[in-house]
């Protein structure tokens, strides 16, 4: 539980300038001259760039997102790897820009500990775009319920299935509805010859020693997403549902029969689609968007080849449909009280931010000006930056402060039908998805002991799947686990989730 991704920031002397400015525009003066008066609409941004030379105060997108939101922005650029380390820095000097991009790591949640950050929450309601927030996101990425970053939204229901769509026809068989339609498609690519080359050198699915898949089709079972709900309302680990168990012990019999490659355990992720792209095997559970990926990297080597490729987003098990969520989110865009000091301030930077969200921010921030930076021909978006160095320089970085809430709504080139499928099923996918209950809660116990919690049951799973235990013996393990911490963990996530759902 809040486990740290990044956070980013620039030369602390630039912010110690940027954040003491106080506009004497009209001759008009604060009586307390470290607060912003009525008239300046100055925002300070810190935020990640990918580039040694990120675009200036003069950059023609920068002016155009003043114009619509009609503030003067400090760009405070500070490059990806290093990250964190001026994250850590600019924090405990207490001197932070108006709005920084951070993550739910460590120091954030420290400093908000210790009251550094406004708490949002309250407030989007009296915006047209932080209004419509994902609920399920603002959960994920809140401190223990509270919200003290707009999120930085991304796919919430990314998890499907992508498969061979030729090799289901030529086993004869349909798109898989159910879990007993999957096995059968994984039982009839490993069995039935679906490249019909004669040869027993096909299987099912590819799985590698990232654990995701697993943790996907869990849910098709009706298992929770970590932590789930007992018959009396307190919550505890999916592994001691009976969910869980009949989950187990599905893998355990794609694994027996063969349906899913024996070296799984060992298998380096960046080896994981290679099986699919030579035609070894026939599925993938992961992320919709490897169904795209891996039809136009097989195209690209046969040209010849068409529609190689289907994807769905979840197979229905004994309770309905379900979905293993992402996150939701990368990273928040945050409020430091130090220099945004006053009720009235946070209103204006928060309506700053809530206009990012317009769409015709969203179209500068990341298709750049019309006219310059791209074109709108017979109704089709045309990138103009493909190639010119230039245009593609100026205009990277400026999706680094963009929420998109409550969606997208730029301009993307015309996608392709499997393109467009994916889409579609990210859209659907938000309605099966099972929240964690516990994503907020942010455990002591966890963050002393969590490794070596995740490492006991993680092994029992593999174990488990390869026989090399049983049904008692990964029972055993989970009383390892509870007298490792586990007890504890469980007493502290139940005292806090009853604590934010008093």
């Amino acid at each position: 539980m809040g486990k740290g991704k990044k956070g980013v920031l620039p030369l602390l002397s630039t912010m110690i300038l940027t954040t003491s400015v106080v506009s004497c525009s009209n001759s008009e003066t604060t009586s307390n001259e470290t607060e912003k008066s009525d008239t300046d609409n100055t925002i300070t941004i810190m935020a990640p760039t990918f580039q040694p030379d990120p675009p200036g105060d003069d950059s023609p997108i920068l002016k155009a997102i003043e114009k619509y939101t009609n503030t003067d922005i400090k760009m405070n650029w500070a490059l990806n790897s290093s990250y964190s380390e001026k994250l850590n820095i600019t924090l405990a000097s207490g001197k932070l820009p108006d709005i920084i991009n951070l993550s739910k790591e460590p120091s954030f949640i420290s400093a908000v500990q210790d009251g550094a950050f406004w708490e949002l929450g309250p407030y989007l309601k009296d915006y047209p775009n932080l209004s419509q927030a994902n609920e399920i996101i603002l959960n994920n990425s809140s401190i223990n319920g509270k919200i003290y970053g707009i999120y930085r939204s991304r796919p919430l229901g990314r998890h499907g299935i992508t498969f061979r769509k030729d090799w289901l026809e030529n086993v004869g068989l349909q798109t898989p509805k159910t879990i007993d339609d999957f096995y059968n498609v994984l039982k009839a690519f490993t069995e039935n010859d679906p490249d019909g080359n004669g040869k027993d050198d096909t299987y099912g699915m590819v799985v590698s020693k990232y654990t995701g898949p697993w943790d996907i089709m869990q849910t098709w079972f009706g298992a929770p997403n970590k932590w789930g709900e007992d018959a009396d309302g307190n919550l505890q680990p999916d592994f001691m549902t009976e969910e869980y168990f009949n989950a187990l012990k599905f893998f355990k019999k794609l694994y027996d029969e063969g349906l899913v490659n024996e070296d799984f355990a060992v298998m380096d992720t960046q080896k994981w689609v290679d099986p699919l792209l030579n035609g070894e095997t026939g599925v993938i559970v992961d992320v919709v968007d490897h169904a795209h990926r891996a039809e136009e990297d097989m195209l690209a080597e046969n040209p010849d080849l068409k529609e190689l490729f289907d994807v769905i987003g979840s197979v229905e098990g004994p309770t309905g449909l379900h979905n293993l969520p992402t996150s939701g989110y990368a990273g928040m865009l945050a409020i430091p009280k130090s220099s945004v000091k006053t009720e009235e301030e946070l209103k204006k930077v928060l309506a700053f931010i809530d206009k990012l969200n317009d769409k015709e921010v969203q179209i500068l921030a990341n298709n750049g000006i019309e006219g310059q930076h791209y074109e709108i021909k017979d109704g089709e978006f045309v990138d103009l930056k493909e190639g010119n160095e230039a245009l593609l320089n100026e205009s990277k970085g400026f999706n680094q402060f963009q929420p998109y809430i409550p969606e997208d709504r730029f301009y993307k080139p015309k996608q392709t039908p499997l393109r467009d499928k994916e889409a579609q099923i990210l859209k659907e996918n938000e309605q099966i998805v099972v929240p964690n209950p516990a994503e907020a809660l942010i455990s002591d116990v966890y963050g002393q002991k969590g490794q070596q919690l995740d490492n006991i049951i993680a092994d029992a799973r593999i174990k488990f799947i390869v026989g090399q235990i049983d049904e008692a013996e990964f029972k055993d393990a989970i009383e390892l686990w509870r007298s490792s911490g586990g007890n504890d963990y469980i007493e502290e996530i139940n005292k806090l989730y009853k604590e934010i759902n008093k």
